[in-house]
């Protein structure tokens, strides 16, 4: 004879759907939300006026000439965005092998930072101080025969780093994934007056397969020799994730990434418990062509599974999200 119990003999007095019942009561019990103040544009730059081109493997990204994405960043704060990230795609001709036009004033991200701080000083600007979109072989540092040098490659860094405060960046972030490297620019910044200038540590860039989209929007992709394994870290380790935060903390970062970001939600889950400072995650460029491409399909609701794996970040413990999904998520937001 087969036992046959009330389902409220099952749950006791405790019925967990109570709470689904309405809108109102959804919205009360809330655990995590996410506004538009937790998410941080990525956008590329490029040469030329006017020039607004869509990048092929990430549909409905672009790549926006400095007075475009000036224009586009001062509609994204207006959206509530508080911060910007650009990455530039130079042409080649300025490349070399130690890619020191980083360096340049007139490089493409130096020209945004100028010409955005002319406009307004109520969006946040973050920089990447990594050699890889200035260096004929598309590494993030300087490469002596077929080795990745580490002491050498800070040094032109911190000098990014540098150059990049005095155009108007509020923080560095570095994603070179260089041993010292945090120390030395935040010797460096303290040393020239830039006490105030921010680091954001990339402390947890994980050598993935989820980088190829940013790759062809910079200009990388057919450029790379070799990988970058001898210094981005193992994607099957998390204590050394661990390890490589505790340092970039105690060099003086004011904040920590993961990068990327969905595959690696137990990496910033146990960031969050280890440290209490604030921290990100980069949804990279091919966790967005991922959801771009299976949308286009008819696969996925494009807005829902957008709006879903941002708060997915949100709930592992991110303080913050940088995305190229940014503006559209924020509209959706303000749309409510």
């Amino acid at each position: 004879m087969i036992m046959k119990r009330t389902i409220d003999e099952i749950t006791g007095s405790s019925r967990l759907r109570r709470t689904r019942k309405f809108g109102w009561t959804r919205r009360l019990v809330r655990e995590n939300r996410l506004s538009a103040d937790d998410l941080v544009w990525t956008v590329f730059l490029c040469e030329g006026k006017g020039v607004r081109e869509e990048i092929p493997s990430m549909p409905g990204v672009y790549r926006f000439s400095v007075d475009v994405a000036v224009e586009e960043t001062l509609r994204a704060a207006g959206l509530g965005i508080p911060a910007v990230a650009p990455f530039a795609r130079e042409p080649h001709s300025v490349k070399t092998e130690d890619g020191a036009y980083i360096t340049n004033p007139d490089n493409l991200v130096n020209r945004f930072a100028r010409d955005l701080k002319k406009q307004t000083q109520d969006i946040g600007l973050i920089t990447d101080a990594a050699l890889d979109p200035y260096t004929t072989h598309g590494h993030d540092g300087i490469l002596r025969q077929g080795e990745i040098v580490n002491d050498e490659s800070v040094e032109m860094i911190v000098r990014a780093a540098l150059s990049q405060a005095q155009a108007g960046s509020d923080i560095i972030a570095p994603s070179d994934m260089m041993d010292g490297r945090v120390g030395a620019i935040r010797d460096a910044l303290d040393a020239n007056g830039f006490q105030d200038v921010a680091i954001m540590s990339y402390a947890a860039k994980f050598s993935s397969a989820f980088y190829g989209p940013y790759r062809d929007a910079i200009g990388t992709g057919g450029l790379l020799k070799g990988d970058k394994n001898t210094y981005y870290i193992d994607h099957a380790n998390s204590g050394e994730a661990i390890r490589e935060a505790g340092q970039d903390l105690l060099e003086g970062a004011d904040m920590l990434m993961v990068k990327p970001g969905l595959p690696y939600l137990d990496i910033i889950q146990r960031f969050k418990q280890a440290f209490s400072v604030p921290l990100f995650a980069y949804q990279v460029s091919g966790e967005y062509a991922m959801i771009a491409a299976a949308a286009a399909n008819g696969w996925l609701d494009r807005d829902r599974v957008m709006m879903e794996t941002l708060l997915a970040f949100k709930r592992a413990g991110c303080d913050g999200i940088l995305t190229y999904f940014a503006v559209d998520a924020a509209k959706k937001l303000q749309q409510g």
